[in-house]
């Protein structure tokens, strides 16, 4: 029989759980899809006296986990721990650097010392997979690597953080407010105690660095990622988006401008108005999405399950079958020194229509104010919403839609309001996306 591919888990949380348990019963289709068999040798944790409702006897414990790194009967390490740095970090380098495969969930490594690691992975000609550090158990990582190889891709975006879409879609259906679907979340635990991470934009935008590089063949820039979280998004303006044939969602873009002398990359991470008719429209609760826009293959939809011990897992796993198989390519679909250091691309260059809201005093000339800004910074309304005072302290929500318009135009208008003593609070800019 062929040998066995030997692995060792660092990390037995919901996830490295879930791998222990997946293994143990698919453990003969696995062997067969993989050609050889894929066993568990050592596993690592915090706290070896915790149940995690698997059986762990079979396996070595090693209570540093950066010792799995070490083991000559070990030819893949998992890294189920999480965190951009410490001990996941100097283990991802160990198993490299010994020649190890590499198999991790860790978006926020990926993100930050991602290309240092893939250098490393191919200088010593062994695999570094990180399926399951976008979006759980989706392969959109696999699909952009390699089903979509042969396409030039200008644009990807996508649902990329079930927290905060859960907690958008419930304002939808609950009407409530943001900090009481929040409390929710955290009370059903669909939200961390701290949620910062999610509702701010930040794990969305650890993601959104991969995808664009391995979209672009672009080095991975999580620096360059303009984030903005859902946290000021009111119940209103989810009524007024759904009046007007739109939800909100949580939307990280990246897409290649072209409108400079040499291409440049724009990544953001924002709320946005997305058509009632788009895909995007109808993921909810804690599923991801990602559309990948290729110039042969046309639109490409990848949707499912964002989290979770069963879907990570399985994407953990399928990443091992991948390496059993004997494929160690370039984790960012070409070789690492052949990834180009794309600038920064002006947000300002993209054009599209544009939703905002001005929370205000209840006053007279305050619209007058806030269209005299428009028409100075040459934005066109579409549209403009304005319903009665918002609380009992007389402030006032107004909303407006422009006409398609550069982004710079909406920046300007923003600023030249924002000494107004007419406004209560920033205004809230939400770019509207194209069906």
């Amino acid at each position: 029989m062929t040998e066995p591919l030997r692995i060792a888990i660092a990390g037995l949380g919901t996830v490295g759980a879930g791998v222990v348990r997946l293994m143990t019963e698919n453990g003969p289709v696995l062997t067969e899809r993989a050609g050889r068999p894929i066993q568990i040798v050592a596993v690592s944790a915090r706290d070896r006296s915790v149940d995690r409702g698997v059986d762990l006897s079979a396996y070595a414990w090693e209570d540093d986990m950066t010792a799995m790194a070490a083991r000559d009967d070990v030819d893949v390490v998992v890294e189920l721990v999480g965190g951009a740095d410490g001990p996941a970090l100097t283990l991802a380098r160990g198993s490299l650097a010994s020649g190890k495969g590499f198999v991790t969930a860790n978006k926020a490594m990926i993100a930050h010392h991602g290309l240092e690691l893939a250098a490393a992975a191919e200088n010593a000609g062994s695999a570094l997979k990180f399926e399951a550090a976008v979006a759980g158990g989706i392969p959109v990582v696999k699909g952009l690597r390699e089903g979509v190889a042969a396409n030039r891709i200008e644009t990807v975006y996508g649902v990329l953080n079930g927290t905060a879409n859960y907690i958008l879609s419930a304002m939808e259906s609950n009407g409530a407010d943001f900090a009481v679907t929040l409390g929710e979340a955290q009370r059903l635990g669909y939200a961390e105690a701290d949620p910062t991470f999610d509702i701010e934009g930040i794990d969305a935008a650890h993601k959104l660095a991969i995808l664009a590089s391995i979209a672009f063949g672009s080095k991975l820039d999580f620096a360059s990622v303009a984030c903005e979280g859902i946290s000021r998004v009111r119940a209103a303006d989810i009524r007024h988006a759904d009046s007007l044939g739109y939800v909100v969602r949580l939307v990280g873009s990246a897409e290649i401008d072209r409108a400079g002398e040499e291409p440049a990359l724009l990544q953001q991470v924002r709320p946005c108005l997305v058509p009632k008719s788009h895909p995007l429209a109808h993921v909810t609760g804690p599923t991801n999405a990602v559309v990948a826009q290729g110039n042969f293959s046309g639109r490409l939809l990848f949707q499912g399950a964002g989290a979770g011990d069963g879907p990570t897992a399985s994407a953990v796993v399928a990443d091992l079958i991948d390496i059993a198989r004997g494929d160690a390519g370039a984790p960012f679909s070409v070789p690492a020194a052949s990834l180009v250091a794309l600038p920064v691309a002006d947000a300002g260059h993209h054009t599209g229509q544009t939703y905002l809201r001005f929370s205000v005093a209840d006053r007279p000339g305050v619209l007058a104010e806030i269209t005299a800004a428009m028409r100075d910074a040459d934005v066109s309304i579409e549209s403009l919403i304005q319903h009665g005072r918002a609380n009992d302290g007389g402030e006032v929500l107004v909303a407006l839609v422009t006409h398609d318009g550069p982004q710079r135009c909406v920046t300007k208008a923003v600023a030249l309001l924002a000494d107004s003593a007419s406004l209560t609070a920033p205004p809230l800019v939400m770019q509207i996306i194209e069906d």
